[in-house]
C-alpha cells in the first residue's frame, strides 16, 4: 500500500491538492478502482458517489475531461450536441496519458500534467455530499465534493448521461 502512495502520479495529485488548499487525504485500496463499480465496493459507498475521470478527444485533437458520476455512462451524443461539435473521439490509452500524465484506471481530475481544453462535472454528483475520485493510480482516491471538485478544475456543470 505504500508503494502507491509513493508514485509519482499519486504524488502529483497530493502536491496539486495541497497548492489548492484541499485537506484531503489519498486513500490506497487493497482492490482496483479502475471502474466506478470496482471503487464503491472497496470504499463501501454508493456507485453515484464515485467521480469517474474519462477522458475524450475532441475533433480539434485536444482532451475532453467528463467527470460524470459512477452511477451512468456518459452520452456522447449529448456532450457533443451542448458542446457544438460534430462527435466526441475515444481517447486511447497514449492520448490518455501523453494529455494528463495518468494511466487508464487511475486518471484524476486533477494534476494533469497539460490541461483539457475543456472540463465538463456531471450535476448527478451535487446529490452526494461526498464524492470520490481517483488519485492518479487504480487503487488510488480522495474524498472531495461536487462544490470542490468544481473549484479546483474550473468544470462546467451540466447532465452529462442519464
Amino acid at each position: 500500500m505504500e508503494k502507491i502512495l509513493e508514485n509519482a502520479s499519486v504524488i502529483r495529485v497530493q502536491s496539486f491538492l495541497a497548492n489548492a488548499g484541499i485537506v484531503s487525504q489519498i486513500v490506497a485500496l487493497s482492490d482496483s478502482a479502475r471502474t466506478a463499480a470496482e471503487a464503491a465496493e472497496s470504499l463501501g459507498i454508493e456507485v453515484g458517489q464515485v467521480a469517474s475521470s474519462i477522458v475524450f478527444k475532441l475533433p480539434n485533437e485536444t482532451a475532453l475531461l467528463v467527470i460524470t458520476s459512477g452511477r451512468h455512462r456518459v452520452d456522447t451524443k449529448l456532450v457533443a450536441t451542448a458542446l457544438g461539435v460534430e462527435k466526441l473521439h475515444r481517447a486511447d490509452a497514449d492520448f490518455v496519458r501523453d494529455s494528463s500524465g495518468f494511466a487508464i484506471g487511475g486518471v484524476s481530475p486533477v494534476g494533469w500534467i497539460n490541461q483539457p481544453a475543456v472540463i465538463l462535472i456531471d450535476e448527478a454528483l451535487n446529490d452526494y455530499e461526498v464524492v470520490w475520485a481517483a488519485a492518479g493510480h487504480p487503487h488510488a482516491v480522495y474524498p472531495t465534493t461536487y462544490a470542490e471538485l468544481i473549484d479546483c478544475t474550473g468544470a462546467k456543470p451540466m447532465v452529462v448521461g442519464d
